[in-house]
């Protein structure tokens, strides 16, 4: 089984929803080969960095509402082991983040990459617009922070994150996580471990019967 993830590393449902993936996974029998995809909630500039909350409460109508949310979605990453510590966490594009995690991809460290940034953004309070905070997120799980720093200041894996955020238009994908399997299906949203179980299982029969096996 094909799975292809679009996400955004500063969404707390795309940190929860590959908690999930990766529970859902460890229980699941069949052969599985997972990559995930750049997609950005918001390609604007962020000319200099904001509290979240404060972002958050701009966009969505008021410090009280914006609180509602982020409580919400802390307390259920929580239940999966997940910190998300908003009163810390800085907003930032992601481009350059997305680019990061292509490099880690070329040197089989993706999900380890993008695990590493989302942590970073959601429980150190690092600004991961930042190319020498990102470098030293590389070296953190053992990468080269100078190859790291050398290969942001430079145009590499622009090309692989335009092709990512193309082929989300494509899918008309509108919102993350997205999971798009074997090509055909797709589910999307942070859904509970035992949901993802029974999708896999029922696209695994599906693929069998259509296969004739």
């Amino acid at each position: 089984m094909d799975i292809q993830v679009w996400s955004d590393v500063v969404c707390p449902w795309c940190y929860l929803g590959k908690r999930r993936l990766e529970i859902a996974l460890s229980r699941y029998d069949g052969d599985v080969t997972v990559t995930y995809r750049a997609y950005q909630l918001d390609a604007a500039p962020v000319p200099r960095p904001l509290p979240i909350r404060q972002v958050m409460a701009e966009k969505f109508g008021g410090t009280e509402q914006a609180d509602q949310m982020l409580a919400h979605v802390t307390a259920l990453a929580a239940a999966d082991g997940l910190t998300l510590d908003f009163d810390r966490a800085i907003a930032a594009n992601t481009f350059a983040a997305h680019r990061l995690i292509a490099w880690a991809a070329t040197q089989n460290r993706q999900a380890d990459m993008l695990d590493a940034v989302q942590r970073a953004h959601f429980a150190a309070g690092i600004d991961v617009g930042s190319l020498p905070a990102l470098a030293e997120v590389a070296g953190s799980i053992g990468l080269n922070p100078a190859a790291a720093r050398a290969y942001l200041e430079s145009d590499a894996g622009t090309s692989a994150v335009t092709t990512d955020l193309a082929a989300a238009r494509e899918l008309n994908i509108t919102s993350v996580p997205a999971f798009f399997i074997d090509g055909k299906y797709m589910v999307q949203g942070a859904q509970e471990p035992a949901t993802l179980l029974a999708a896999f299982t029922e696209i695994a029969r599906r693929e069998a019967v259509d296969a004739g096996l």
